[in-house]
C-alpha cells in the first residue's frame, strides 16, 4: 500500500499552512490548527496518541466532501471521528481530523411504519433511541456509552452491546449510507440489483471503479473469502468481505454492510437509513451471586438455555471500585453477602406474569445444578436502577483503577470465543495473564462469548510494553485455537491491525489490501488500521507523546501520583463528560457540544500546558484560560468521571497562576469579597436594592464590572440570620438532650435568604439540639471559584481555626447551603493539607436533612398530617457540590417525611447558574442555554400547584429567573409541616 502522496518539497508547517487556508475558504464549519485543539484530538479512549495537522468541524455533507478533497489534493491523511471514545485508536492518526459529531447531529426522519430512522452520522445513540421511543421503537444495538456513542462511530466499529445476542450487530441494522468517497466525491451506498450494479460501474468515476472492481474481486477470491473468513459471528476485524461474497439474484450486491466496520479507512459516512426494532415494554433481570468469576462463568450454559435477552458478568474488581463512588452507593443496599462475581440475565418482553415465569424458572435450574449462593430477581425499574447503573459504568470504574502510568489497558478486551468455551478460555487466558504477572478486571457479555479483560500496564516502562506485545500475541494464538476472533466490538485500530496478516491468512489478506487500494488509492483514509498498520506498541500515549511533567509549585495539593499534571492526565478519554441526558457532567459541553469544553477536553489541554517546560507560563496562556472560561465549577466530574478528574480544583489552581502573571481582575475581587459585601447591603437594605431595580445602574455595572443587566440580583434583608440569632439568644428554646449542633452562617443565605437559616435552626431546636451559630467568617468558596486560591487558604484557615476553637468538638457542623457546607470537607483539605484542625473540621460536617430524618424517625420532631402540604407534588432539583460529595438521598429522605406529600426527584442537570458564573455577562447566555436544556423544560411541565425544592442558593435564583417559579430550599418546607403543637 502506497503512503499519501505529499508534495516533497512541503515542510509540515508548509503543509498545514496550506491545508488550513484552503479549508477556512471552502467550508462553513469551523477550522482549528491551533496547538491545543490538535492536542485534545490527538488522544482517543485508547492507549494511543498521534497529533494531527488540524481539525475541521463539518456543518453538512458538502463540508465533509470539500474537506477530504481538499485533504487528498495535498496529500494530507484523514480521520473521521464521532465522540473519539475508541478503544484501539481507530479514531487517532495523523493528517486532518473531521469531527464528525459537533454540527452533524439531526435526526432527519423516523418512519414508524417502515421501522427506520434517517440520521446524520453525529446523532449519539440515546439521542435516537429517545426520539423512537414514542413509536414504541428504538436501535438494536445497546452500547454501554449509549450516552455518547454516534452512530457514525458505531457503523465506522460495527458496535453491539449487551443485546448483541437478541439485536446482533450495527452491520446488522444498517440499511444504506451516504457516504464521501476519498477523492470528495459522493456515493449512496445500499443494496443493489445486478442490473443496477452494473449500471452504476459503467459510470467513468471512483464510484464507477469499485462497482466493476469490487465484484471482480470478490468472486476472484469467493474460495479463500469462505475458507479463511473467521465463522464465528461476532466479529469487528477485518473488512467484511463474506458480507458481499455470492451476490447475485437472490442476494443483493450491498456495499453498505460491506463497509461497515471498515473504521473510515474505506469512506466517510454522512447519513444513514437504519433499521429499528420493538422497543419491549418490560425488561426483568435475574442477578446471580457467586464466589468467584469461574463459577459464574460456569452459570452461563444454564442461563442460555432459558432463552435470555442477554448475560452479563461483572468480577470482585468491578465490584469494590463501584463501592468507591458516591455515585453508585445504592449497590450496597441490593447485594447480598459479599459476592466475588454477578451474573447479570435478562428477559423482555410484554408480559411481565411471562418474564418473572422466566426468571423463576432460571432460579430453579442454577439451584439444580448448585451454581451461586443467591439469585436476586429485580423486576421493576426501581429495583434495576442501582444495578444497572454499575453495569453500564464497568470500564468507566475499571479504568479508575489505575493509578499514574500504571493503566488498564485495551489490548486484548474483546476477544470472543463460543459460549460453550468461554469457561475454558477464560481459564487458560488468566493463566497467561498469571504467567506475566499482570492483573486484570473481567466483565461482559458471557451470552456471546466476549469478555473485557484490561491488564494493568505501565507504558513507560519498556519490559512492560514487551511483556503487552508478549501477551497480546499468546491471547491472538489462544483466540484461534478456541475458533473465536480477535476482535467481537471494539475493532482492529492501532492495537490488532498489525495481526491480521497472521489471522487471515496472506491470501484473504492481500484480498483486503486490495479493498484499501480500490476505495482509497491515495492511501489517505484512515491509514494504517486494518491493513498496512504499524507495529502495537508505536505511537504509545505515555511513553512517546508525554515528556517528564517539569517541577510546578501549587497553593492547592493534588494527592495523585504525578501533581497537578498527574491530576489532569488521569483523563482516559472514554466520553463520559459527553453525555447529555443524564447526570450533571459536563453542563458547558452540553450548552456547546464543543470537545474544548468538556471535561476530557479540558484535562487535556492542562496535560499540554502542565508538560511545556515552563508549566507556569503555560498555565497563564490565554488560549488554556480560553478553554477553562466556561467550565462551570460544579464538580460534577468529581463524581461522575469514572476517574474522578476534579476540573474545578484545577481550573481554581490554574486561575491562582493566570493571576500571578496577569493580575487579578477587578470583578474577581469583587466576588471573592461577597461575604463584607453581602453584609453591608443587608445592613444598608432597603436602599441597597435599589441599584438592582434601576436601568441606569444596572447597565453601569454591566460595563464597569461585567455583571449582566439580564441578571436579577439578590434582595438584601435587613434582618440577617446573624442579626435575628443574637435578638433571640435570651429567649429560652427549651432542652436541648442532644447537646451542641453548629450551624455554619454562609456568606449568601445569612443576608438575602436568611428565613432559610432561622427555619433550619428552629427545627435542629425543636429535634432537641441546642445550635451555636458560627457566623464569625467566609470559608472561601468565592475565592476558590475566582482562583484566587491564596486568599481562600487564608479564610479557610480563619474559619477552621474559630470552629475548632469556639465550638464543641464533637458537635456535629450543618447548615443550608451545600456549596460552603462541603467546602469544609472538600477543598479545605486541599487547601489545609497539614492541619488537624482542618481534618477534625471536616469529620464533623453532616448535612442538615440527616439529623431531621433522625428526629422524625425518633418520633423528637412530628410532621402533621393535615399540612398545607398534604396531597402537593414536590420536585426537587439538587446542587451539584452537594451531588459531588455526597448524593442527595438524604434531602429526597427528608423531603419524604412530609405526610401525604408526593415527592419526585428530577434529574435535569446542572441549573447553570454556578454561583457568579451566571452573574457574568459574558457567561449569562451560556448559563441559561444550560438551565434551558433539561431544568427550565422540566419545571415547565409541571402543574401550577407543583412544588419546587432546590437547596442551593444559586439554583434557586436560576430556577427563579429561567423558569418563573419560587422554589423552596426542603428545611422550609419541613418548617411548614410541622404538627400543629410543634408550631406552638
Amino acid at each position: 500500500m502506497t503512503a499519501p502522496t505529499t508534495d516533497a518539497s512541503a515542510t509540515p508547517q508548509t503543509l498545514s499552512s496550506r491545508l488550513e487556508r484552503a479549508l477556512r475558504a471552502t467550508l462553513d464549519g469551523e477550522v482549528a490548527f491551533d496547538e491545543y485543539t490538535r492536542h485534545l484530538f490527538s488522544r482517543d479512549a485508547s492507549m494511543y496518541s498521534i497529533t494531527p495537522l488540524g481539525v475541521a468541524f463539518p456543518r453538512h455533507a458538502d463540508d465533509v466532501a470539500a474537506a477530504v478533497r481538499v485533504a487528498a489534493e495535498l496529500g494530507v491523511p484523514i480521520v473521521p471521528r464521532g465522540a473519539g471514545t475508541s478503544l484501539v485508536g481507530q479514531t487517532v492518526g495523523p493528517g486532518l481530523v473531521l469531527d464528525m459529531s459537533r454540527h452533524m447531529h439531526r435526526i432527519i426522519e423516523i418512519d414508524p411504519v417502515a421501522r427506520t430512522a434517517l440520521v446524520e452520522v453525529g446523532v449519539v445513540q440515546d439521542q435516537l433511541n429517545q426520539a423512537a421511543a414514542a413509536h414504541g421503537l428504538m436501535f438494536g444495538p445497546d452500547t454501554s456509552t449509549s450516552n455518547r456513542a454516534t452512530i457514525g462511530g458505531m457503523i465506522g466499529n460495527n458496535s453491539a452491546g449487551s443485546g448483541s445476542l437478541t439485536y446482533g450487530m450495527t452491520i446488522d441494522h444498517v440499511r444504506a449510507l451516504d457516504v464521501v468517497l476519498s477523492d470528495g466525491s459522493r456515493a449512496r451506498l445500499e443494496p443493489v440489483d445486478e442490473a443496477e450494479r452494473a449500471r452504476r460501474a459503467s459510470a467513468e468515476t471512483l464510484e464507477g471503479r469499485i462497482y466493476q472492481a469490487l465484484p471482480e474481486l470478490v468472486n476472484a477470491n469467493a474460495d479463500v473469502i469462505t475458507a479463511k473468513m473467521p465463522t464465528f459471528w461476532r466479529r469487528a476485524c477485518g473488512y467484511r468481505l463474506d458480507r458481499v461474497v455470492g451476490f447475485g439474484p437472490e442476494k443483493p450486491f450491498d456495499l453498505a454492510k460491506f463497509v461497515v466496520g471498515a473504521e473510515g479507512t474505506l469512506v466517510i459516512a454522512t447519513r444513514a437509513l437504519v433499521d429499528l426494532v420493538p422497543k419491549p415494554q418490560r425488561t426483568v433481570y435475574a442477578v446471580g451471586h457467586f464466589t468467584d468469576t469461574a463459577s459464574a462463568i460456569s452459570a452461563t450454559t444454564d442461563a442460555l438455555g432459558c432463552h435470555p435477552h442477554q448475560v452479563e458478568l461483572m468480577d470482585r474488581t468491578i465490584l469494590e471500585l463501584s463501592r468507591q463512588k458516591i455515585e453508585f452507593a445504592e449497590l450496597g443496599n441490593v447485594l447480598v453477602g459479599d459476592p466475588g462475581a454477578l451474573l447479570f440475565v435478562s428477559f423482555t418482553g410484554d408480559d411481565e406474569a411471562e418474564l418473572i415465569d422466566q426468571l423463576d424458572r432460571l432460579d430453579a435450574r442454577w439451584r439444580e445444578n448448585g451454581h451461586g449462593y443467591h439469585t436476586l430477581h429485580a423486576v421493576t425499574p426501581a429495583e434495576q436502577a442501582a444495578l444497572l447503573k454499575v453495569r453500564k459504568s464497568s470500564l468507566g470504574l475499571l479504568m479508575s483503577a489505575g493509578e499514574g502510568t500504571r493503566r488498564p489497558l485495551a489490548f486484548v478486551e474483546d476477544t470472543a470465543v463460543d459460549p460453550v468455551h468461554l469457561a475454558e478460555y477464560t481459564k487458560r487466558f488468566k493463566e497467561i495473564l498469571d504467567d506475566h504477572q499482570l492483573e486484570a478486571g473481567f466483565y461482559g457479555h458471557c451470552s456471546v462469548g466476549c469478555l473485557h479483560i484490561r491488564p494493568f500496564v505501565d507504558l513507560t516502562n519498556p519490559d512492560e510494553v514487551a511483556k503487552m506485545r508478549t501477551v497480546a500475541e499468546a491471547v491472538k494464538d489462544l483466540v484461534a485455537e478456541y475458533g473465536g476472533v480477535n476482535s467481537s466490538e471494539h475493532g482492529d485500530g492501532l492495537a490488532r491491525s498489525e495481526f491480521n496478516r497472521e489471522i487471515f491468512g496472506d491470501e484473504l489478506y492481500e484480498a483486503m489490501r486490495e479493498v484499501k487500494h480500490l476505495f482509497d488509492p491515495g492511501n489517505v483514509m484512515n491509514p494504517g488500521k486494518i491493513v498496512d498498520a504499524p507495529s502495537m506498541t508505536e505511537n504509545l500515549r505515555d511513553r512517546d507523546a508525554l515528556p517528564p511533567a517539569p517541577p510546578l509549585r501549587t497553593t492547592l495539593q493534588f494527592e495523585v501520583v504525578g501533581g497537578m499534571r498527574g491530576a489532569a492526565d488521569r483523563c482516559m478519554n472514554i466520553g463520559a463528560c459527553r453525555k447529555s441526558t443524564a447526570g450533571v457532567m459536563c453542563p458547558s459541553y452540553i450548552a456547546t457540544k464543543h470537545e474544548e469544553h468538556s471535561t476530557r477536553g479540558r484535562a487535556n489541554a492542562l496535560v499540554k500546558a502542565l508538560s511545556e517546560p515552563d508549566p507556569h507560563a503555560a498555565l497563564g496562556g490565554e488560549r488554556l484560560h480560553e478553554i477553562l472560561d466556561l467550565c462551570l465549577m460544579c464538580k460534577a466530574c468529581k463524581s461522575e468521571c469514572p476517574m474522578s478528574v476534579d476540573m474545578a480544583s484545577l481550573k481554581a489552581e490554574t486561575l491562582a497562576h493566570h493571576h500571578e502573571i496577569h493580575g487579578v481582575p477587578l470583578r474577581s475581587r469583587v466576588f471573592s469579597s461577597i461575604r463584607a459585601l453581602n453584609r453591608i447591603g443587608s445592613a444598608t437594605a432597603p436602599l441597597s436594592n435599589l441599584p438592582g431595580r434601576i436601568g441606569f445602574l444596572r447597565r453601569l455595572l454591566d460595563s464597569a464590572l461585567g455583571i449582566a443587566a439580564a441578571r436579577p440580583l439578590p434582595t438584601f434583608q435587613r434582618v440577617s440570620l446573624l442579626r435575628w440569632f443574637r435578638r433571640r439568644s435570651t429567649a429560652p428554646r427549651g432542652t436541648a438532650p442532644l447537646g451542641a449542633v453548629t450551624w455554619l452562617a454562609d456568606s449568601f443565605t445569612t443576608y438575602t435568604e436568611p428565613h432559610i437559616g432561622q427555619a433550619g435552626i428552629e427545627l435542629l431546636e425543636r429535634s432537641g439540639w441546642r445550635v451555636d451559630l458560627a457566623g464569625g467568617g467566609c470559608c472561601g468558596r468565592s475565592s476558590m471559584s475566582k482562583g484566587l486560591v491564596d486568599d481562600a487558604k487564608k479564610k479557610a484557615s480563619a474559619l477552621v481555626t474559630s470552629l475548632a476553637r469556639d465550638t464543641a468538638p464533637d458537635s456535629p457542623i450543618v447548615g443550608c447551603e451545600p456549596s460552603c457546607v462541603f467546602m469544609l470537607r472538600d477543598e479545605h483539605a486541599a487547601l489545609l493539607p497539614d492541619s488537624t484542625a482542618s481534618r477534625a473540621v471536616a469529620g464533623r460536617v453532616k448535612q442538615v436533612e440527616e439529623l431531621l430524618v433522625e428526629a422524625i424517625d425518633a418520633g423528637r420532631l412530628t410532621l402533621g398530617a393535615d399540612s398545607w402540604l398534604a396531597g402537593r407534588r414536590i420536585v426537587f432539583h439538587g446542587h451539584c457540590h452537594q451531588k459531588a460529595e455526597v448524593g442527595t438521598a438524604a434531602t429526597v429522605a427528608l423531603l419524604r417525611r412530609i405526610p401525604g406529600a408526593q415527592v419526585v426527584e428530577i434529574d435535569a442537570g446542572c441549573c447553570g447558574m454556578a454561583g457568579s458564573f451566571g452573574f457574568e455577562s459574558e457567561h449569562y447566555e451560556t448559563s441559561m442555554t444550560v438551565g434551558g436544556d433539561r431544568l427550565f423544560p422540566a419545571l415547565a411541565a409541571e402543574p401550577e400547584d407543583t412544588i419546587v425544592a432546590a437547596t442551593g442558593v444559586s439554583c434557586r435564583q436560576q430556577i427563579f429567573h429561567g423558569a418563573g417559579r419560587t422554589a423552596w430550599h426542603p428545611v422550609e418546607l419541613v418548617r411548614e409541616a410541622l404538627a400543629a403543637r410543634d408550631h406552638e
